[in-house]
């Protein structure tokens, strides 16, 4: 009867920890699920470079570099009136779809009006319908790419919202761990 009692607690035991992993796993495959939202009107102001995603896989690309002096020139603490800690990317002026050139600026989001500094640039992120993508928390050379492939993924199916191409955003949320990096990267759409 002991041994019963002990049987029993131990399948308790196990289930319970099954069902609390599942339920996690769930919900972490809930937030990576992409979201619609809208966004409201935002400047960014930072460093730009021009590229496309066939430069950027060759492993010549110059986001990597840009990344590089974002941090070795130490461009954050240059860009005034900043209104949060977070890094922010934006992707615009696109010359077509995502095969085309686009512009990538690197940088922070800003309080509205700030002037960009001499040798960067502002942009203003207009008010919109998005897709939110959130990657995994990891290596930024590990978690980035793996996101944007979702994103690629994602829009290849008929039944999900096109893409506008005219701007999109990523967001890092500060400060900057490289170890730790997450993503939450914004897709704007017809």
């Amino acid at each position: 009867m002991i041994q019963d009692i002990r049987i029993r607690v131990i399948l308790c035991l196990i289930l319970c920890t099954v069902f609390s992993c599942n339920a996690g796993a769930q919900q972490n495959q809930d937030a990576m699920k992409p979201k619609a939202t809208d966004q409201s009107e935002f400047e960014v102001i930072g460093i730009e470079a021009r590229t496309n995603n066939a430069q950027e896989a060759t492993g010549n690309g110059v986001i990597p570099k840009q990344w590089q002096r974002l941090f070795m020139e130490g461009i954050l603490n240059q860009i005034p009136d900043r209104s949060d800690q977070s890094i922010t990317v934006v992707y615009t002026k696109y010359a077509g779809d995502w095969n085309g050139d686009y512009t990538y600026i690197l940088g922070a989001k800003v309080k509205p009006g700030t002037k960009a500094p001499q040798g960067m640039v502002a942009v203003t992120v207009p008010t919109g319908k998005y897709v939110e993508f959130e990657s995994a928390r990891g290596l930024g050379q590990e978690v980035v790419p793996e996101v944007w492939k979702r994103i690629w993924a994602y829009f290849q199916e008929p039944s999900n919202p096109s893409r506008a191409y005219k701007t999109d955003f990523e967001r890092y949320d500060g400060p900057p761990d490289p170890n730790s990096v997450q993503a939450h990267i914004f897709i704007g759409v017809k």
